[in-house]
C-alpha cells in the first residue's frame, strides 16, 4: 500500500491511497463513521415480519399500515373464510423480499407508530385495500376510500365473502362496559 499526498497540501480529511495499482481515497475514520450511520438511517430495509393483516416490523419497530384496518387474526367470516388469515398472508406476499419503506404519519394520541409504508415503491395500505383485504378506515384517514369501492364493485376478498368491518368485529367481542 503506497500513501499518495493528498489534495491541498494533505490538509483534507482524504488522502489518497494506492493499494494493489488502484488509486482509492482513504477518508478519515470519524468521517467514515458518520457516513455510515446517515447511510443506515436513510437507506430502506426488507420487511422482518408480518405482525398481523395491517401491521409490519422492520428492524425492530412495529409499524401499522395508517389508513387502513384489516381483519383481526381470528376474524373468520359469515361464510367461514378466514379474513384476519387471508389479511396477514397476503401482507406477507406484499412484502416478502421486498425493499420496503415505512414513513410514519403524526399521530400524537396512538402509542404505536402509524405509517404509510412502500415495499419496493407500491404503496401496501392501497394494495391491502384494493386486492379486498382491509378496509379504508375513514376515522383516520380517508386516503383508501377509492380503493375500497373498487375492490367492493369487484367483490375481492372481504367484500366477496361478506365481512364484518374489524372495528365491528373487536366491538362485538369486547365486554361489556357495567
Amino acid at each position: 500500500m503506497q500513501y499518495l499526498p493528498g489534495a491541498l497540501n494533505g490538509r483534507s480529511n482524504v488522502s489518497t491511497v494506492r493499494t494493489f495499482g488502484i488509486r482509492m481515497n482513504k477518508i478519515s475514520t470519524p468521517l467514515a463513521a458518520l457516513l455510515l450511520v446517515v447511510a443506515a438511517a436513510a437507506f430502506p430495509a426488507t420487511a422482518q415480519g408480518v405482525v398481523d393483516g395491517d401491521t409490519i416490523s422492520i428492524k425492530g419497530k412495529t409499524y401499522r399500515l395508517y389508513g387502513i384496518a384489516a381483519p383481526e387474526e381470528d376474524q373468520i367470516c359469515a361464510d367461514g373464510w378466514p379474513a384476519g388469515f387471508e389479511a396477514e398472508a397476503y401482507l406477507s406476499r406484499l412484502v416478502e423480499g421486498k425493499t420496503v419503506v415505512c414513513t410514519p404519519v403524526d399521530q400524537p394520541d396512538r402509542a404505536e407508530t402509524d405509517a404509510i409504508c412502500h415495499a419496493d415503491g407500491v404503496d401496501v395500505g392501497a394494495a391491502m385495500v384494493t386486492g379486498g383485504m382491509a378496509l379504508a378506515f375513514v376515522p383516520r384517514s380517508a386516503r383508501y376510500i377509492t380503493q375500497e369501492e373498487a375492490a367492493a364493485k369487484a367483490g375481492r376478498g372481504v367484500h366477496r365473502h361478506g365481512c364484518v368491518a374489524p372495528w365491528e368485529w373487536r366491538a362485538r367481542l369486547a365486554p361489556p362496559k357495567p
